[in-house]
């Protein structure tokens, strides 16, 4: 039950969300756009057209003469794909709007991009391969498993999920919904017994489970749903697949008139949410949480069982696999495995990254897990949310304790280690295997006959840190052979900026020690947006980045970050974050305008939002392994300015002097601290939120213990250079003694020289006095940061200038 306790929750914030998606207002892609894979979508805004369809003309001449040109047929959604791999070089795009009646609109202004000889190539077949292809015998959702399920039911009793499977059918037996006069407030419900009585169905053939799926179903079809019901989209998905599965293994079991139901209530849903809210909509959405999430698989499960009875079935189906292919696996703007929402709501997108690729390439005869995205998700996984510790902690949910990843998290490793063998997700599935007791994806490893390895282990070959250029995150670590003394850095500033499950946090960094907080995030996910969510949780003030004048960064896709360096040695990891656009007012997002309003709230200077006078704020982090890190900041404002550097801790600080002082015992580790600046900080702490979570709202087993936050004031200074020096003590792990030498720092072996006079060019240089290990920013002629170290245990000289961070184009 826990997938329904989920969704539960996840109803209170169903249309919230779909409110906080900006749509395109600009076509995609023009000159000044990146593109992210070969081929590029093209993306025509809804506001961009003046007909029922739209038809696309692409050439690689400006006056579409060309011998290769495309011209789409007229469709009535707004993404174009060519599905096949485009000649490097400059390409030329338009489009036109088409009445139903054929009357053919002029053409738009010619629009240009490049593809260059570095854009990763992946090329989804077209359509009529797919529709060709698709299965004609029954059942047809889970197609790609009929080949291994004769073997796999010879086998079954000795699989290892074998009694859980009969115990979760058992359970699935025993609900009765017949007597309930509003049986679709158990839609949820259903469904999940669906999968688990299914699943038993298939392994075991027996009446009872397929008798018991009909009956489930048959409690709706008296009653059509309410509007409200339909309109909410997690209602929407899980009805369609609870018919859609019952219909694809016992359409023949039922009579004619109660199929012929099933199928008008599924049509029903899918005409609601394709020709209305999906349909050019969709694909020019930043991110559409909960339909990515679920209902792009559900209604894909629809219409396959009708594509070849119902037209609009099959132009539903022709849709959602150019949405897929467009927009596909990770918002079509994220090549590097890890998750832009943040690593908890990736559990929340796994199994639809698991069945559509498997659908989309049995049916195509394509591997769509070469996809770049898929190639990198191993490594994704792990480094984000390490086994047994916290996530790195942006996002919502950052604050799980569980010290154990959500199970369907490790079933999609588990899926990637046996269709890829990827070795990231190999081990991490290994040291996480609860995927084991994952349901809805146990059909998957029961029927398809592709063992995991038998030994799992992290590759030699595996770095210490990771740099997740796309999605703007950087995480290090001193250990990954030993997790319980692993001091682990996560740091991120992202060009996804703030909105759906992500927060304002660019520039901002955790620090965990054996899974277990150091400086980490502050407040508690109940409410997508109450007051606590609004002023203590999701706001830039939760999180250990940089206030101006009390004012952080808005909840906006606008108030993006980057990481625009970031290098590794043997001795250590670096990364530079850029934040300097990213404190850009107010939002102006109608979910964002009407939660404030909701609660009487404004979004104000003393909430921490508004115009503010900040033009630069650059972020040097470096990790020495294994215990020290070191943040060097540039700031800088059009006029004089308070600069709060905040710093989060589970337990209180004890201050000396500009040292601050941790200590968690119950944990095995302490820390150290040491902060200076331009001026002399102001060093405050509290344990108070801006907005308390409340009591009511605490339904998940949060733990109210009082968090403590740090506050570094730099008073009234228009330029600032903070230096700030950590270090963690756990195992013998000493925190060595900081001695300031008047200009320049000694940490044991490691000295540290940073120019803290703001009216000076920034400059930072960390040397080893044992093995001349060094780092330097600000001494090269280039403005190049530079690492000077073993890399694999021969000595290089590495120097990184900025990086250009790729432009999805404009929202």
């Amino acid at each position: 039950m826990k997938r329904y306790c989920f969704l539960l929750f996840c109803l209170c914030v169903a249309f919230a969300v779909s409110g906080n998606n900006p749509l395109r207002t600009a076509p995609y892609p023009q000159e000044n756009d990146d593109v992210f894979l070969n081929p590029a979508p093209l993306l025509v805004p809804p506001s961009m057209r003046d007909g029922e369809l739209l038809q696309f003309n692409l050439s690689r001449s400006k006056r579409f003469n060309g011998t290769d040109d495309m011209l789409s047929e007229p469709v009535r959604w707004g993404v174009f794909n060519a599905h096949r791999v485009l000649q490097k070089g400059t390409w030329y795009w338009r489009f036109r709007s088409v009445d139903e009646n054929g009357t053919e609109h002029p053409w738009s202004k010619v629009y240009r991009f490049t593809i260059g000889e570095d854009v990763p190539e992946f090329a989804a077949p077209p359509f009529d391969v797919f529709r060709k292809n698709l299965p004609v015998e029954w059942p047809r959702i889970y197609c790609f498993l009929e080949d291994g399920m004769e073997e796999a039911r010879r086998n079954v009793r000795s699989h290892p999920e074998f009694w859980t499977m009969v115990d979760d059918a058992r359970r699935a037996l025993a609900m009765d919904f017949r007597t309930d006069t509003v049986p679709y407030k158990h839609v949820f419900a259903m469904s999940e017994n669906c999968d688990n009585l299914h699943t038993a169905w298939r392994m075991l053939g027996r009446d009872l489970y397929i008798e018991k799926m009909m009956q489930n179903v048959r409690c709706l079809l008296p009653k059509d749903p309410t509007e409200q019901f339909v309109e909410n989209d997690f209602n929407a998905g899980e009805l369609v697949y609870l018919l859609a599965c019952t219909y694809d293994v016992a359409r023949d079991r039922f009579t004619a008139e109660e199929r012929k139901r099933i199928e008008t209530l599924i049509l029903h849903v899918m005409r609601q949410y394709c020709n209305g809210r999906l349909m050019g909509r969709l694909e020019n959405r930043f991110y559409d949480e909960h339909i990515w999430q679920f209902t792009v698989r559900r209604l894909m499960q629809g219409a396959l069982v009708l594509y070849d009875k119902y037209p609009e079935a099959e132009e539903y189906l022709e849709y959602l696999y150019e949405a897929w292919t467009s927009r596909a696996p990770a918002s079509g703007f994220n090549r590097d495995g890890s998750w832009h929402n943040g690593a908890n709501y990736f559990s929340a997108n796994a199994v639809s990254l698991m069945y559509l690729p498997s659908l989309l390439g049995y049916v195509t005869g394509v591997d769509f897990l070469q996809h770049p995205w898929y190639r990198n998700a191993g490594k994704g996984i792990a480094y984000t949310w390490l086994p047994g510790s916290l996530s790195d902690g942006f996002g919502d949910g950052h604050e799980k304790m569980n010290k154990k990843p959500l199970r369907i998290r490790s079933a999609f490793a588990d899926f990637l280690a046996r269709e890829t063998g990827d070795p990231y997700a190999e081990w991490y599935s290994s040291l996480n295997d609860s995927y084991k007791e994952e349901f809805e994806t146990r059909l998957y490893r029961m029927a398809c006959g592709k063992p995991r390895a038998e030994r799992a282990e992290l590759p030699d070959s595996a770095p210490k840190a990771v740099w997740f250029r796309d999605c703007g995150e950087m995480v290090a670590n001193s250990d990954l052979h030993d997790l319980k003394r692993n001091v682990s850095l996560s740091f991120r500033s992202s060009p996804f900026g703030s909105g759906n499950h992500t927060h304002s946090c660019q520039n901002a960094f955790n620090l965990h020690c054996g899974g277990e907080a150091v400086y980490h995030a502050a407040g508690h996910y109940m409410k997508f947006n109450d007051p606590h969510n609004l002023l203590s949780y999701r706001n830039t003030r939760a999180y250990n980045t940089v206030l101006v004048n009390g004012i952080g960064q808005p909840f906006t896709p606008e108030a993006r970050g980057r990481i625009v360096r970031m290098m590794e040695s043997d001795r250590m990891a670096y990364a530079l974050g850029d934040a300097s656009d990213a404190y850009c007012g107010v939002s102006d997002i109608c979910l964002w305008k009407e939660s404030f309003e909701k609660y009487g709230l404004e979004q104000s200077p003393e909430n921490g939002f508004g115009d503010n006078p900040l033009t630069k704020y650059r972020r040097h982090i470096l990790m020495l392994y294994p215990n020290i890190v070191i943040v060097y900041d540039e700031l800088e404002a059009s006029e004089e300015v308070r600069w709060d550097w905040l710093l989060h801790s589970p337990v209180k600080f004890d201050f000396d002097n500009g040292t601050f002082v941790t200590e968690r015992p119950d944990k095995g580790f302490r820390s150290v601290g040491h902060i200076w600046g331009s001026v002399v900080p102001r060093l405050v702490q509290t344990d108070k939120y801006a907005a308390s979570p409340s009591d009511k709202d605490a339904q998940r087993g949060e733990d109210f213990t009082p968090q403590w936050t740090m506050t570094a004031a730099f008073d009234s200074c228009r330029k600032c250079h903070v230096l700030a020096v950590m270090l963690v003590e756990a195992d013998g792990m000493k925190a060595v003694d900081v001695k300031d030498e008047g200009g320049s720092l000694t940490l044991g072996d490691w000295k540290i020289e940073a120019e803290l006079d703001a009216e000076k060019a920034s400059r930072l240089s960390v040397r080893n006095l044992s093995n001349g290990s060094s780092f330097s920013y600000g001494e090269d002629p280039s403005g190049a940061s530079v690492i000077s170290d073993t890399v694999d245990g021969k000595l290089s000289v590495n120097k990184m200038t900025d990086q250009h961070i790729l432009w999805m184009g404009k929202w």
